[in-house]
């Protein structure tokens, strides 16, 4: 089977993942696609975090 180039990654909040003394236990995650060709490096978007209760850069995780 060949690889597509279109692949499926998950994004996860930078905020819930370093901060201890959050209101709600958990991490915020996503998930989208996106071209191997045309985005190499890795992915970084602002979506709305449910724990933090507001809109926080969302890294891209293996």
């Amino acid at each position: 089977m060949a690889k597509g180039v279109r692949i499926i990654i998950t994004l996860e909040c930078t905020e819930c993942r370093t901060n201890i003394d959050k209101r709600s236990p958990g991490v915020s995650r996503y998930t989208t696609t996106k071209n191997r060709r045309n985005t190499t490096s890795r992915l970084e978007l602002k979506k709305f975090c449910p724990h933090c209760n507001r809109h926080t850069v969302h890294k891209e995780i293996k």
